[in-house]
């Protein structure tokens, strides 16, 4: 007999709670950032965009959380992994959908299981990153 341990998905309370502390992150740092959460099917649970922020930021931080969705990894661990010759660099053609190796993706984890992702784009990639890490932590 096989015993599974049920992890708890993330929650639409659980998406908002990233984005608001990914805006509050941001906005402390006087920076006006874009931010997407993803479940770990990949659908979309929680979205914000300011309207100060660059337009292509949405696009932009939802490319992130998918990339960090898709390799469970934080995009700003991957940027070495996508130069010419590298393990990933021929991956982004072949998915359906285009990844982004900028930091600002940083994957959700819950009893040690994926269950989703945080994009955050707008501000310099370490900010974003800074921003998405301290969402996630949020949730802890």
């Amino acid at each position: 007999m096989s015993t599974t341990t049920a992890v708890a998905p993330l929650t639409i309370g659980d998406a908002e709670t990233l984005v608001d502390a990914a805006r509050r992150a941001a906005e402390a740092a006087g920076v006006t950032v874009s931010v997407t959460v993803l479940d770990a099917g990949g659908h979309l649970l929680a979205f914000r965009r300011d309207d100060r922020a660059v337009l292509i930021s949405g696009e932009t931080s939802t490319r992130k959380a998918y990339t960090a969705l898709q390799l469970n990894a934080p995009t700003a661990d991957l940027v070495d992994a996508v130069q010419p010759g590298a393990p990933f660099h021929t991956l982004p053609t072949a998915l359906d959908r285009p990844l982004l190796f900028i930091a600002g993706g940083v994957p959700v984890h819950r009893d040690g299981r994926l269950i989703g992702a945080i994009g955050v784009g707008g501000g310099a990639p370490e900010q974003d990153h800074g921003f998405a890490t301290t969402a996630v932590e949020s949730l802890a």
